[in-house]
């Protein structure tokens, strides 16, 4: 009874660290479907009447969602990716690799951590204009080619890889990229994965350099194309197009974390134990 009983109150205690976590989601999901009529209702209803998906046809209508949809993932999975190249190689580097200057070199590149994005907004405008890139995808991919975030963690990792599997490997012929790929990168797949997930998520939200560098809406990720569905939000009569834009914006960070969630969740416990 004791052990039901402590199951049970572990089970309340989740309920209750998730209802909250999960209610901004549940709201978007009823508001979208949700009339005009019926988000004026006062007090608000828990679920919608009469359910409408004439929201969501009615987003593509407002603005060119579709075409911000496929920038976006066109702009995060090539920054996701070039992040976990770079990363990787660069993580090995600080790793594994000797040379003069290596610490003072890798802390300037954690030191960037901790500069504010809009410190650097500026500089990164003039940097790319100069070089001919404004309004080009190019141009906002040009600043998310690499991340610091994306060094530490995988020079972390890399550095419990012990060194005799590397020297095995180097009396066997192998080169160092084919031993970064073949020997080290199979045993970092969940800080991979979850850096994959958080390169994703931030450069699929990023919301300011896209604005400050991109002119043409036609180039717009999804997060720019939502900030124009906003101005509908100010007549009730839309709010359900703006919860339903949101809601669509959201499903591929949704699915990526999803899919990972095992690798991830066993990242965050082997982080936590060292042996």
């Amino acid at each position: 009874m004791r052990r039901a009983a402590a199951r049970a109150a572990g089970t309340a205690a989740i309920a209750l660290v998730m209802v909250p976590a999960l209610f901004p989601l549940y709201w978007m999901v009823i508001s979208s479907l949700k009339g005009p009529q019926e988000l004026q209702t006062i007090p608000p209803t828990w679920w919608p009447r009469s359910p409408s998906l004439s929201a969501f046809t009615e987003v593509f209508d407002a603005v060119p969602f579709g075409a911000a949809f496929v920038n976006s993932l066109l702009l995060a999975g090539l920054a996701t990716a070039s992040v976990l190249v770079t990363s990787v190689l660069a993580g090995y580097v600080f790793a594994k690799c000797r040379f003069r200057g290596r610490e003072a070199l890798f802390w300037g590149v954690v030191a960037t951590m901790f500069l504010p994005p809009v410190v650097t907004l500026v500089p990164l405008y003039w940097m790319v204009s100069s070089l001919g890139l404004a309004d080009t995808y190019l141009g906002v991919l040009l600043p998310w080619l690499a991340n610091p975030f994306g060094v530490f963690l995988m020079r972390q990792f890399v550095a419990d890889v012990p060194d005799e599997l590397l020297d095995a490997a180097r009396i066997d012929g192998a080169g160092e990229l084919r031993i970064v790929w073949r020997v080290v990168t199979p045993l970092l797949k969940p800080a991979v994965v979850s850096l994959a997930i958080f390169s994703f998520v931030f450069y699929w939200n990023s919301f300011i350099w896209p604005l400050s560098i991109l002119q043409d809406d036609a180039k717009f990720p999804v997060v720019l194309a939502l900030s124009q569905l906003l101005s509908y939000s100010t007549s009730v009569q839309y709010q359900n197009v703006v919860m339903a834009g949101a809601l669509i914006a959201s499903l591929p960070t949704i699915a990526v974390f999803l899919v990972a969630q095992r690798v991830f969740v066993a990242s965050l416990s082997r982080t936590g134990v060292k042996g």
